[in-house]
């Protein structure tokens, strides 16, 4: 595989293990990139732009290549709460009906906003899932989560939201700012920051982004080389249990490569970014990056990733740990280090930010897996690059 790009010296092993990506884990098209001080040391990208596109036959992935990040959009809509209060403008302590007031029904009246930045607000599923195309309408969503009963008492305990988190965040950012979520992220973030990264994509991006797909993952000697525990297994086979019904709040599940689905605001998982975008986003959330605006300051990133929860996830059946909008390092999500904080996208996509090395990870691609919060592609690059700073990069 050629491996096109860049690394400033000592960041070698990066480049080795993203191309080892392509020739043992089975990558497709993808593209890695790091900032370290608010500097990019790497930037990485090979393979092909659609995920079905053959090597020699298709059009080659390039610099600026996109793709959709699935719940990796999730870190990005966190900022955006964070931001509102970081300004003054949203009470993490506050109820949600504070500002939202229809949200008080069926039992959610103490439901605080920091809830639903840690996955506590026990509104993961919906009793009557979406069709994409009343997902992709905020009215719709925010009416139906709202009236949502919760299936425990929220700030108690947590499970992953993996699609509700859309209604939640998007319509806190409405009721705040009077502006839809994806128009605001591009004004008040993207825009700044400088980064490629889009909730809504413009019909003037769509050539840059490629085409997705699920893809299996490669054997060894025949053998898969990790297999799911049995009860999460279980957890994804039973029609009834959280973990099936959270993810199918939107059923039929969407095609994401429909221009109508990727125009759609879903902060939970239809954000589109090239790995430099969301390397460069968590970037500035931590300090100056060259060319562009620190986000958040200090004291709003130690809100980011202090601990909320953690212990058994009530939806994705695993040991998970997050802060206000962003997993934490543990066994279930490892990150740069334990002083870490991002999120994953489910079968793939990463971004991370590690405030004590000053570190700022992305990884896009266009084949996605069946692992939901440690993909081995995108960990084999943070093996390296842990590799690389502790040499001294």
């Amino acid at each position: 595989m050629d491996v096109s790009g860049a690394v400033a010296e000592g960041f070698e092993p990066v480049r080795e293990a993203f191309a080892a990506n392509f020739e043992s884990l089975g990558d497709r098209g993808a593209a890695v990139a790091v900032y370290r001080d608010g500097h990019k040391v790497v930037d990485l990208w090979g393979g092909t732009r659609d995920v079905d596109g053959e090597a020699g036959e298709a059009a080659p992935w390039e610099q600026g290549t996109a793709q959709i990040v699935r719940s990796a959009t999730k870190g990005v809509a966190a900022a955006a709460l964070l931001l509102l209060h970081q300004r003054g403008e949203l009470d993490l302590d506050a109820p949600v009906g504070a500002y939202w007031p229809q949200y008080k029904a069926a039992g959610k009246e103490r439901t605080l906003v920091r809830h639903l930045l840690a996955h506590r607000a026990g509104v993961p599923v919906l009793d009557r899932p979406l069709t994409p195309a009343e997902a992709a309408d905020p009215d719709l969503g925010a009416a139906a989560v709202a009236a949502q009963a919760p299936a425990w008492q929220p700030g108690t305990d947590h499970g992953y939201h993996a699609q509700t988190y859309s209604w939640l965040t998007g319509e806190l950012v409405r009721r705040i700012t009077g502006r839809p979520i994806g128009e605001w992220i591009a004004d008040e973030i993207a825009g700044p920051v400088g980064a490629d990264l889009w909730l809504g994509l413009p019909q003037a991006r769509h050539a840059r982004v490629g085409r997705v797909g699920q893809v299996d993952a490669p054997a060894r000697n025949g053998v898969l080389k990790t297999r799911p525990k049995p009860a999460v297994t279980a957890a994804y086979a039973d029609p009834a249990s959280l973990t099936r019904r959270a993810f199918a709040a939107i059923t039929p599940l969407p095609d994401e490569n429909d221009p109508a689905y990727r125009a759609a605001a879903l902060p939970a998982s239809n954000g589109i970014a090239t790995a430099d975008g969301l390397a460069r986003f968590y970037a500035s959330l931590i300090g100056e990056v060259t060319g562009g605006a620190r986000l958040l300051r200090p004291e709003t990133v130690d809100l980011a990733r202090g601990e909320q929860s953690s212990g058994p996830d009530r939806v994705l059946v695993v040991n998970t740990r997050f802060g206000l909008g962003y997993m934490l390092h543990g066994a279930a999500s490892p990150l740069l280090s334990p002083t870490s904080f991002g999120h994953p996208g489910r079968g793939g996509a990463l971004g991370l930010a590690d405030p004590e090395s000053g570190t700022a990870f992305g990884y896009v691609t266009n084949g996605f897996r069946t692992s939901v919060t440690a993909d081995p592609r995108a960990q084999a690059l943070l093996r390296a690059l842990r590799t690389a700073l502790a040499a001294g990069a």
